[in-house]
C-alpha cells in the first residue's frame, strides 16, 4: 500500500468525516477529536448499532448529514426524535453500507465491531475514501480482498489501532525492504499472571477489568483471550506486506511502547505513548500532519521499569489459532472469527465458561468447510456457515455446565 499517495481536496479546509460506531468507545473518542479541532474536522455521518439514544445527543451535538441506526426496531425512536433538526434518518446494515460511500465524505472511520464492519468498509474502499481503520476483522476477514480492492482504488487505510498506529509511525521515511521484523507488543490482559486452572473459573467481571485500557466489552474479552493479538497479527500481515513469521509477539504489561520495528542493520524503532486512544486516532485523522493536544505527554521517569515476555500459547491459545488461520489462509481467518464472535457473546451472556471460547473455536475451525479461495460472495456463507457451526458447539457446551 502507499501510504504517502493520499492528497485530498481539504488539506486545508474542514474534512468530513463519516464514525461507522459513533457511540462506541472509539467513536465517542473520535468525536472529541472532533469537538477539539471543530475547523478542522467536521461529522457528517454518524452510525450505530442499537444505541439510538446517544446517537440522537451525538446527532444533536454535531449535526451530520446523516445518521443511520442498524437495528430497525429503533428506527422510528431515532427519526421522531431528530424530526425537528436538517438530518437524514436511515435505518439497516445495507443504509450503513451506502452511507459508508456518501460523496461528501473525506475520511470513514471504521469503528464498529466484528464482522459487521466489512461490507461498509468495502463500499468506502470502493467510494475513493480514506480509511481510519479501527475495525480489525475486516483485514482479518478478507485481508487478501481488501488489498486487492485498495489497489484498485483511490483509498487507503491509516490504521486507528495503537499497535498498528504505532508500526506505521516507525515505518515513516523508511523502506519497507528493510525493515527484517514487526514486534507487536500485547499489555497481556488481566489474565496474565493466572494459571491454566485458574482460567476455568474467572468470571465475565473479572474478564472486564483491563488493567490499562478502557474498551468496549467485545474487544476486552479478546484481550483477556489474546484473541485480539491474534487478530492484529493477521491484520499487521496486510497492512504492511509482513510475513505471518516475521512477526513476533511481545508482552509488554505497561502498555507504553506500542509496538516496534526491527530493521535489517538490528536496530529497532519504537513509538511510546500513554494508553490513550485519542492519540492514534487523533494521528490517523490529520496524517500526515501532527496536532497539538492537551493530552499530557509521557512522563518517562514515571514508568522506569519497562518489562518484555513472550507469551504464554499453551495458556492462550487463541493466539496460536490465529497463525494456523493465516497459514492456512483462505476462508480460515474467517472461520476464526465467526467462532470468536459467537463464543465471546456466549460468554458474556454467562452461558460458557472462559475456556470454552478455545474449545469453541478449535471445533469450529475443525468442522467448517475449508477452501482455499475465496470472494467476498464465498466469505458471507463462510461466516453464516461458521457461526451456525459455532452455535452449535455453544449448546452442547451450555448443555455439559447443567
Amino acid at each position: 500500500m502507499n501510504y504517502n499517495s493520499y492528497n485530498s481536496d481539504n488539506a486545508t479546509g474542514t474534512i468530513e468525516v463519516g464514525i461507522l460506531g459513533s457511540t462506541g468507545s472509539i467513536g465517542t473518542q473520535t468525536l472529541d477529536i472532533v469537538s477539539e479541532y471543530p475547523a478542522r474536522f467536521r461529522a457528517s455521518l454518524l452510525t450505530a448499532g442499537k444505541n439510538w439514544r446517544l446517537l440522537a445527543e451525538q446527532a444533536r451535538k454535531y449535526l451530520p448529514r446523516r445518521v443511520v441506526i442498524a437495528d430497525e426496531t429503533a428506527y422510528p425512536y431515532l427519526r421522531d426524535a431528530l424530526s425537528d433538526l436538517p438530518v437524514e434518518v436511515a435505518a439497516g446494515a445495507e443504509a450503513i453500507a451506502e452511507a459508508a460511500a456518501m460523496p461528501e465524505l473525506d475520511t470513514v472511520v471504521t469503528a464498529m465491531v466484528g464482522y459487521s464492519g466489512l461490507i461498509p468498509t468495502v463500499r468506502a474502499i470502493r467510494g475513493g475514501k480514506r480509511i481510519a481503520l479501527a475495525n480489525k476483522e475486516t483485514l482479518v476477514v478478507a485481508g487478501e480482498i481488501i488489498t486487492r480492492l485498495l489497489e484498485e482504488s483511490d483509498s487507503e487505510i491509516v490504521p486507528v489501532d495503537s499497535e498498528h498506529s504505532a508500526i506505521f509511525q516507525c515505518l515513516q521515511g523508511e523502506s519497507s525492504r528493510r525493515a527484517s521484523k514487526i514486534l507487536l507488543t500485547a499489555s497481556g490482559g488481566p489474565f496474565r499472571t493466572k494459571s491454566r486452572e485458574e482460567l476455568g473459573h474467572v468470571t465475565v467481571a473479572d474478564a472486564l477489568n483491563h488493567p490499562n485500557w478502557d474498551m468496549g466489552a467485545k474487544v476486552t474479552i479478546d484481550s483477556a483471550s489474546m484473541m485480539n493479538k491474534g487478530f492484529e497479527m493477521i491484520e499487521a500481515k496486510w497492512l504492511f506486506g509482513c510475513p505471518a513469521d516475521k512477526i513476533e509477539i511481545v508482552v509488554h504489561p505497561q502498555s507504553i511502547v506500542h509496538s516496534m520495528v526491527e530493521f535489517n542493520d538490528g536496530s529497532i524503532k519504537a513509538q511510546l505513548g500513554l494508553p490513550d486512544m485519542h492519540i492514534p486516532i487523533r494521528y490517523a485523522l490529520a496524517y500526515p500532519d501532527r496536532l497539538p493536544s492537551s493530552t499530557p505527554a509521557l512522563s518517562l521517569p514515571h514508568y522506569a521499569n519497562l518489562t518484555f515476555e513472550a507469551p504464554d500459547y499453551d495458556k492462550f491459545p487463541m493466539l496460536g489459532f490465529a497463525f494456523d488461520a493465516i497459514r492456512m489462509g483462505g476462508n480460515m481467518p474467517c472461520i476464526l472469527n465467526a467462532a470468536n464472535e459467537i463464543a465471546v457473546a456466549a460468554f458474556l451472556r454467562g452461558e460458557i465458561s472462559f475456556t470454552s471460547i478455545p474449545l469453541t473455536a478449535q471445533a469450529t475451525m475443525e468442522r467448517t468447510p475449508f477452501e482455499t479461495t475465496v470472494s467476498l460472495e464465498d466469505l458471507v456463507e463462510t461466516n453464516r456457515e461458521a457461526r451456525s457451526i459455532a452455535e452449535q458447539q455453544i449448546r452442547r457446551l451450555s448443555f455439559n455446565r447443567q
